[in-house]
């Protein structure tokens, strides 16, 4: 951001925190209580530009472009053409096929990056985040109309109304508010909610004159929220003094951008690629004075050298990762499933541990409001009434409890009589105390609290219990019972919640009630919920238990009513381990008991990330699918953060991966996509390491004992490029269904391995190409030497292209396993051509000669003996090193 801009927007912020008056504030900012005009709204979007951050913005096309010219393999080949040209510029045949070269491999490589991020931006939109704005019609007097908007299009001036779940969209000014919670970890790291304020009322007063002294931050002042935070319960209403870049989130993404932690892929393409340029650095001055040494002419070893570097180094790497990721990326897309970074596929395929709650994916997501008891265990209208109260006035997320006792209450009878009551405040649901409070009143004067929560957290804050007769004390036989009675219906499939309550006299009540009044509570009785598991997940967790993921259920639930969930759909329950339990563990204790556990319950959110971290330092690589406000954390934790469509703002904003169906099944059809992304990746890598290996070892040989050129710079540049062209293709190609059973992850040492391995292999054909053409077919003296190079230029490159069928799979290729269409297409071609290029105009243009037909039959010989050993020492490698490929 620039400065300037910044200093304004600090200043413009400084203003409005200094003054409580909200039409000071619509001033400021040329708004309207009624929202803006949409004639407005798109004037100033064409001012300011959209609401987004540094960050989220793809590059420009010439950025890219630009991109794919600076790299430094591409500055080797314009450095060859260049010396080339000024070498011979009588003969334009080199710099205009190294021209070609640097063209095909800069447009090949743009198209596929543009294309790939305008694919992911595709993807990303079908994944959409709103904003509920108030927008006039053209007339002054018009009242504003609510609308969903996206948070792109948002701008100052623009009145949001703000809700439990929603992100805040932009920098905004409360206007008004009640029981407005907002979490500001994503900024802070703070954990706890922090309740913000409007500027009217004595509360809010007094609370906006403590936290605006003179030592206080802009995220401690209680009326204005922040750009990227979200709000956990309650209700406001909000004028838009910020966007994009200009707000407090944006003035810090410019630092942060670019600096994601990296990936065990991103990591490893980085150390091929230096390994790769550690060995030219070596080999190419060992070529260059080998040949000058055996041949005296520097010059043509020198450009023989650069040619040899140019061969050794995958310039298409970039390309072909690209282009595996966009295709991956287009192929989860058809199977529900959207990637929103697309190095994240890798995590997605290499995942071991899937750390998900029971909710939505191994039950119905269908809870049900079965039974509302009194405590001693009898239908009691009374305990539905109360129930309902404190859904239909709580302000929080609408949980699938609240949705169910709405439901069920619809109609009733006794529900009519509860609509005399309206709401005086709220203690709003957080993961610490485990319930929720209401407050309200009918007009006599006194107040009720309404309190409904888990067993646990309600019975340490009751002191009573409503019973047939009257109110009794709760003692500690009937706390037992209590308990007791609740583990029962858990054990059934029944989760229970608490209901209980507060009578506040006329002389106890007070404009403001807070957590501290959830005390001496009276006890009514027991709601019994149902959630019947999925028909699918049973298979959908043996899938991925065949798949070699396991599966662990991370719930802030019951222990009971899980751990009978989770054994009807198949899972080894074992010894659930609760929140207190991890709390009392430091974290080498938990790492010692978090693989053997499969069910975790009545977790915080804190709790679910030091989970997920514990098996992260075991070496698991971890996904986690969560959709509500509190799984945050464990997205932002978690090696591949999972949720889905219809999850809260924050919990979409913070994944890597969006499901567009809250299913196991469409999961397990993403991780095994993703599997087979990773592992054309690695196909080539280990193809092109290989080959370029084993082409050096070659180049020495003939460079030692010939009295010329084993090919000229042309041939090495000419053979390159089919070889590269030969395995754009790959993305297309399928996996064997054996590799995609397991996780498969990035092992740097296995490339370096496999290539020492590997590439010597086709340096023993191309020295017996060498001793044929030296003996057989005479071509042993300088004025032979385009015969001799006519017959390593087609040997080697059928060699090279030969080995994408030998190593893309474990198994014998072309009978065992066969490559995709377009592979078989394209390696085809690139036979045919590479046989013709000698016969043809062009070889006899850089100086190559058609070979006698006795050649071929030594040619079908070399390369049937090439693949019988390579796929000997293949076998033998998997073998040894229990290796997959």
């Amino acid at each position: 951001m620039p400065a300037k801009d910044g200093a304004r927007t600090l200043s413009l912020r400084a203003a409005l925190e200094a003054h409580n008056d909200i039409r000071a504030t619509l001033l400021t900012v040329r708004a309207n209580a009624e929202g803006l005009t949409e004639t407005e709204a798109r004037l100033r979007l064409a001012e300011t530009g959209p609401n987004e951050t540094a960050h989220e913005r793809a590059p420009h096309w010439s950025r890219q472009l630009l991109g794919a010219c600076r790299n430094p393999f591409i500055i080797v080949l314009a450095l060859l053409a260049g010396i080339s040209l000024v070498l011979d510029s009588g003969d334009l045949k080199a710099p205009i096929i190294i021209g070609t070269m640097i063209l095909l491999s800069v447009v090949l490589r743009f198209w596929q990056e543009y294309r790939s991020s305008r694919a992911a931006e595709a993807l990303q939109a079908m994944v959409t985040t709103t904003a509920t704005v108030l927008r006039r019609a053209l007339p002054r007097d018009c009242p504003g109309i609510l609308r969903e908007v996206s948070i792109r299009e948002l701008v100052v001036g623009d009145i949001v109304q703000l809700g439990a779940g929603d992100m805040i969209p932009a920098d905004v000014r409360l206007l008004d508010s009640k029981d407005l919670f907002v979490s500001q970890a994503v900024l802070t790291g703070e954990s706890i909610p922090v309740e913000k304020y409007d500027t009217l009322g004595a509360v809010a007063e007094k609370s906006a004159t403590a936290r605006t002294g003179p030592d206080a931050g802009p995220l401690d002042v209680s009326n204005i929220c922040f750009m990227g935070t979200n709000v956990v319960s309650g209700q406001g209403r909000a004028v838009v003094v910020a966007t994009g870049r200009h707000t407090y989130f944006g003035s810090l993404s410019k630092a942060i951008v670019g600096q994601r932690a990296e990936t065990s892929f991103d990591k490893g393409v980085r150390s091929v690629s230096f390994l790769l340029i550690r060995f030219m650095l070596v080999m190419v001055p060992i070529v260059f004075a080998i040949n000058g040494l055996v041949k005296g002419d520097w010059l043509e070893a020198l450009l023989f050298s650069l040619s040899v570097a140019v061969g050794l180094t995958p310039e298409m790497l970039p390309l072909v990762v690209t282009a595996n990721l966009a295709k991956g990326a287009v192929a989860m897309s058809k199977r529900k499933v959207i990637v929103k970074r697309l190095n994240a596929i890798q995590n997605f395929g290499a995942m071991d541990v899937l750390c998900t709650d029971k909710t939505g994916t191994l039950t119905q997501d269908k809870v049900i409001l079965e039974n509302h008891l009194d405590i001693a265990g009898r239908r009691d209208d009374r305990v539905l009434e109360l129930a309902w109260l404190n859904s239909a006035h709580q302000t929080g997320v609408k949980n699938l409890l609240d949705v169910a006792v709405l439901d069920y209450a619809r109609g009733h009878a006794g529900i009519e009589r509860q609509a005399q009551y309206h709401k005086i405040d709220e203690m709003p649901f957080d993961f610490v105390r485990r319930r929720l409070s209401v407050v309200v009143g009918n007009g006599d004067g006194r107040h009720l609290l309404v309190c409904k929560g888990a067993v646990e957290e309600m019975l340490s804050i009751s002191s009573q219990v409503m019973t047939p007769t009257g109110v009794e004390p709760l003692d500690d036989m009937r706390r037992h019972d209590v308990a007791a009675r609740a583990h029962d219906l858990n054990q059934d499939g029944f989760r229970v919640v608490l209901v209980g309550t507060r009578a506040f006299d006329v002389a106890e009540t007070k404009d403001a009630y807070g957590v501290a009044d959830e005390a001496g509570l009276t006890l009514f009785g027991y709601l019994a919920f149902l959630d019947p598991p999925k028909d699918s997940a049973a298979t959908a967790i043996e899938a991925l238990r065949r798949h070699g993921v396991a599966v662990k259920i991370l719930t802030g639930d019951n222990a009971v009513v899980t751990a009978k969930i989770c054994r009807e759909v198949g899972l080894d329950v074992g010894e659930p381990l609760l929140g207190r339990d991890i709390a009392a563990l430091d974290d080498a204790a938990l790492r010692a008991v978090v693989g053997k556990t499969v069910v975790f319950a009545k977790l915080s959110p804190l709790d679910k990330a030091r989970i997920i971290r514990a098996l992260q330092a075991l070496g698991h690589t971890v996904g986690f699918l969560g959709d509500g406000i509190n799984d945050a954390p464990g997205l932002r934790d978690a090696d591949v953060g999972i949720s889905v469509d219809s999850a809260a703002d924050i919990a979409k904003e913070s994944a890597d991966i969006i499901l567009l169906e809250k299913s196991l099944m469409v999961l397990e059809d993403g991780v095994l996509c993703g599997r087979a992304t990773f592992g054309n990746i690695i196909k080539y890598i280990k193809m092109t390491a290989s080959s370029n290996f084993g082409n050096v070892f070659s180049v020495l040989v003939a460079s030692a004992f010939l009295p010329f050129l084993p090919m000229l710079p042309i041939h090495l540049l000419i053979q390159n490029l089919c070889y590269d062209v030969s395995q754009l293709s790959l993305p297309w190609d399928g996996m064997d269904e054996e590799y995609l059973e397991k996780p498969r992850k990035w092992y740097a040492g296995d490339i370096a391995r496999f290539m020492v391995s590997i590439g010597p292999i086709s340096s023993i054909f191309d020295i017996t190409t060498f001793c044929l053409m030296w003996f057989i077919f005479s071509a042993n003296t300088v004025a032979d030497q385009s015969l001799f190079q006519s017959g390593w230029f087609i040997e080697g490159l059928l060699s090279q292209t030969l080995i994408v069928h030998m190593i893309r799979t474990r198994k014998i290729p072309f009978f065992q396993s066969t490559a995709a269409l377009p592979v078989l297409v394209l390696t085809g071609i690139i036979i045919a051509f590479g046989i013709y290029v000698p016969f043809s105009p062009l070889g006899a243009a850089v100086g190559l000669q058609p070979l006698p037909w006795s050649y071929f039959p030594w040619l079908v010989a070399t390369l049937l003996g090439y693949c019988v050993l390579t796929q000997l020492i293949k076998t033998l490698y998997i073998r040894r090193f229990k290796a997959w490929l």
